[in-house]
């Protein structure tokens, strides 16, 4: 796992040590309202809460859990959010990209269309051959922002995962193939080469 550069960001390894940066980030109700790390009911309003959940949540010595920071601007190296290629099987050529939330702020920006543009390259370089990407059901905005990566549904996997609350989440599951992955790039790319500015302004959620 290496750190990658980006025109509007930068991946680097997510660690313990930058637990209270991502508590800062993603800590919001509005974060976990659709669903992400367990849904609302895994929101910790406190640092010391919040280092619990993520010892748990993130799989950090089997995955590629990466910290993501905004390039250039005002914000430069600011942490805003994360994400995890993970739930590796090499011999089938599989990974799953997941485990993914951002700064509220930067919501709408350019930061998770390079984010997976990122990620998915280095899947890909590495003979990674599926992608599989999911989302609670109920999580229409995730199921939006997947849909317009290009990934293709697959359909539903029911009684998929626990939540934090103790009921059962319905995951929507997409995936990009290998052979998927020019059309994909070439759209991501797209998407970015409408993004004028040279850095991310951040903005007040809401906004």
């Amino acid at each position: 796992m290496r750190a990658i550069q980006g025109r509007f960001i930068s991946l680097s390894p997510l660690t313990r040590e930058l637990l209270p940066e991502l508590f800062a980030a993603i800590a919001h109700p509005i974060v976990f309202a659709g669903g992400f790390g367990g849904g609302p009911a895994a929101f910790r309003d406190t640092l010391e809460g919040f280092t619990k959940w993520a010892e748990r949540y993130f799989a950090w010595d089997v995955s590629n859990v990466y910290a993501i920071r905004l390039r250039g601007g005002e914000s430069d190296g600011l942490l805003i959010g994360t994400s995890t290629l993970g739930d590796f099987d090499l011999g089938l050529e599989y990974a799953h990209l997941g485990w993914t939330a951002y700064d509220p702020r930067v919501w709408g920006s350019a930061v998770n269309a390079e984010a997976k543009l990122l990620i998915l390259s280095e899947a890909f370089a590495s003979g990674i051959g599926r992608v599989k990407i999911q989302a609670d059901v109920l999580n229409l905005r995730s199921r939006a922002a997947i849909a317009k990566l290009g990934a293709t549904f697959e359909g539903v996997s029911r009684r998929d995962i626990p939540r934090a609350d103790g009921s059962w989440r319905d995951s929507a599951i997409f995936a990009i193939t290998i052979d998927d992955w020019p059309r994909v790039r070439d759209g991501l790319h797209q998407r970015l080469s409408g993004y004028e500015t040279a850095s991310i302004t951040l903005h007040e959620v809401g906004d």
